[in-house]
């Protein structure tokens, strides 16, 4: 994983956040040559994403921080397993803990998330996707936590493709003349993907020559029909009112992505601690 300049940011962010005006407990127990070793562990069985920014937030409080890794992004690790130890001055371990801790929690968890939902649709040839429904500030971070667990990313931002939805269509005129403009303003190269969401609008986003279409708030039976409507002459995309639950119902109905927001927005952190084991 890059560190990016904004990465390095967000961190520094996180850290104002916490110990901007110094830890007084820190400073009130410990000395400042007393070194301790720390041992990081998955309290519940997770997929590891966020290691190297874990990493970052120590290094950015002081050099002289030593570690040793159990596993790396992408793995998947049970409850009770030692993923990482930390060796370094006491008073850096303790103001940077929280923070790190933070960032990996939040990060394997989108990553568990992501991997539960590729495993509930394995065999059926359907990508899982994310949004750009994520943390302001976080999207890098988030959708990198999305590949570690398996799935793949959407657009970054909004100049990274074509995606006409519901108040383009209202606002150009139509999906015709929407798609009509969106192919001579963008490159050659890019895919013009529609949204649609009844099969008189399936139907005109194919005769407009969109390259993807994606099925907006369709319950299985309908994505089923209207997969068999396309035929093929366009990549397809459900996406909205799925669920870790009904996901594989969606995957079956042949859809080539599955795009789920709750990737990112409504993953919740998983738990993992830190605990000082010697001095």
């Amino acid at each position: 994983m890059e560190l990016t300049v904004h990465t390095r940011a967000l961190i520094d962010l996180a850290l104002m956040e916490d110990v901007n005006g110094g830890d007084i407990t820190t400073r009130a127990t410990i000395t400042v040559d007393h070194r301790s070793r720390a041992v990081v562990t998955a309290k519940e069985d997770l997929v590891l994403a966020g290691i190297p920014v874990f990493r970052a937030v120590f290094e950015r409080l002081g050099e002289d921080v030593l570690y040793r890794t159990a596993g790396t992004d992408g793995d998947f690790v049970s409850v009770g397993t030692a993923v990482m130890e930390v060796e370094g001055p006491t008073a850096t371990l303790l103001m940077g803990e929280r923070t790190a801790l933070n960032f990996l929690m939040r990060l394997s968890g989108i990553a568990t998330l992501t991997r539960k939902c590729m495993d509930a649709v394995a065999g059926t040839g359907a990508s899982v996707v994310d949004t750009r429904k994520t943390t302001p500030g976080w999207r890098y971070l988030e959708k990198y936590a999305v590949r570690m667990g398996g799935g793949r990313n959407h657009r970054f931002s909004l100049s990274d493709g074509v995606l006409i939805k519901d108040n383009h269509i209202t606002a150009s005129g139509g999906i015709t003349m929407a798609v009509g403009r969106a192919r001579k303003y963008a490159p050659h190269t890019s895919r013009i993907e529609v949204e649609v969401s009844n099969v008189e609008q399936i139907t005109e986003a194919l005769d407009a020559g969109a390259d993807i279409l994606l099925l907006d708030n369709m319950p299985p039976g309908e994505i089923d029909d209207a997969v068999s409507l396309i035929d093929g002459r366009a990549l397809t995309e459900a996406s909205g009112g799925i669920t870790l639950e009904n996901i594989r119902d969606y995957a079956e109905a042949g859809v080539d992505f599955i795009s789920l927001g709750a990737l990112t927005h409504g993953a919740r952190s998983v738990d993992i601690n830190m605990k000082i084991v010697a001095a």
